[in-house]
C-alpha cells in the first residue's frame, strides 16, 4: 500500500492502476511485491502500451509475474534458498515460477523465460506485505 508515496515506483502504481490490480493488492494479503523501479519500467520500448486500457489483460499477466502470495521477507528467501542447496523456487499468483539464486551477495530472481532481476532494495515492510525493489521488468508475454 505504501508503494504509492514512493517517487521511485511511480510508473509501477500507474501501471498497477490500469490494470485494476488496485482492489487485490488492498486486501489483507500477506503478499511480496518484486517491484520494478522506474529505471526499470524505462527499459521497457513502448512503456505507454502498458497504460493503454486495450492492454488490461497483458498488463495484468505481467504484474502478477511479480507478486508471490505470503510474506517473504530476504531472509526467508535466504532461508529458503539455504534449505534447497542454493536455489529457492516461489510460485507467483500468476502461477509462473520465480527461482532465487545469489550472485556475489545479490540475490537474482530468474523467471521461467530465463528473464533475470536482482533485488537492489529488499524488505519495504507494508501493512500486507513487503515489497522488495528489482532492477528490471518480468515480461511473461509479448505487449
Amino acid at each position: 500500500k505504501n508503494t504509492g508515496s514512493s517517487k521511485k515506483h511511480s510508473t509501477l502504481m500507474a501501471v498497477i492502476k490500469a490494470a485494476d490490480l488496485e482492489e487485490i493488492l488492498n486486501y489483507d494479503g500477506p503478499f511480496t511485491v518484486f517491484a520494478p523501479s522506474n529505471v526499470a519500467f524505462n527499459s521497457i520500448k513502448d512503456i505507454n502500451s502498458l497504460l493503454d486500457p486495450t492492454h488490461k489483460k497483458e498488463v495484468y499477466s505481467l504484474l502478477t509475474h511479480h507478486i508471490v502470495a505470503g510474506n517473504l521477507s530476504a531472509s526467508k528467501i535466504l532461508k529458503a534458498m539455504c534449505s534447497g542447496n542454493g536455489i529457492a523456487s516461489f510460485t507467483t499468483i500468476l502461477g509462473n515460477e520465480l527461482v532465487a539464486t545469489m550472485k556475489g551477495t545479490d540475490i537474482v530472481l530468474t523467471d521461467e523465460f530465463g528473464n533475470t532481476a536482482k533485488i537492489v532494495n529488499a524488505d519495504a515492510n507494508q501493512c500486507n506485505g513487503v515489497i522488495h525493489e528489482i532492477d528490471s521488468v518480468f515480461l511473461p508475454n509479448k505487449i
